[in-house]
């Protein structure tokens, strides 16, 4: 297998994964984006937008159009982040957190099945690694 055939065959299961979750939140009948913000809110912790947008790769715009649905909702409370006069904290409700472990508990569950069949960490760091050289190379070629 060249490079070529590599990135081909990398990409189409890359988007077939992502087919997968749009699936998912299809048969959840949610929107997709919806699908994703809650389960990056639901690992427990808060998160500013920006972080979302940057760690999920979201559009800010839909991030904060999915974030007032679900404060209108009240899934979500914002609050103020110290030291910092435009960012705000999301953090799920109770309410939310039900709402999200209800959507995500099946998705959850096939996910542990997945993970139990693979070697986890060794495919996490081969596809940061094929993500590390990407950016690393486009430098080299753009100097």
């Amino acid at each position: 297998m060249d490079e070529r055939e590599f990135f081909y065959e990398f990409g189409k299961t890359l988007y077939k994964i992502d087919g997968f979750y749009a699936e998912y939140a299809k048969k959840s009948k949610v929107k997709e984006n919806l699908l994703w913000i809650l389960y990056a809110l639901n690992d427990g912790k808060s998160h500013s937008q920006k972080e979302i947008c940057d760690g999920w790769d979201l559009p800010r715009t839909t991030v904060n159009t999915i974030v007032k649905e679900l404060e209108a909702s009240k899934y979500v409370e914002l609050s103020q982040i110290k030291g910092e006069k435009r960012e705000l904290e999301l953090s799920l409700t109770k309410s939310g957190k039900l709402y999200a472990e209800e959507l995500l508990k099946g998705l959850y569950e096939i996910e542990k099945l997945a993970y139990n069949a693979i070697n986890a960490s060794e495919v996490l760091r081969a596809m940061q690694n094929v993500l590390e050289n990407l950016y690393k190379c486009e430098k080299e070629l753009i100097k």
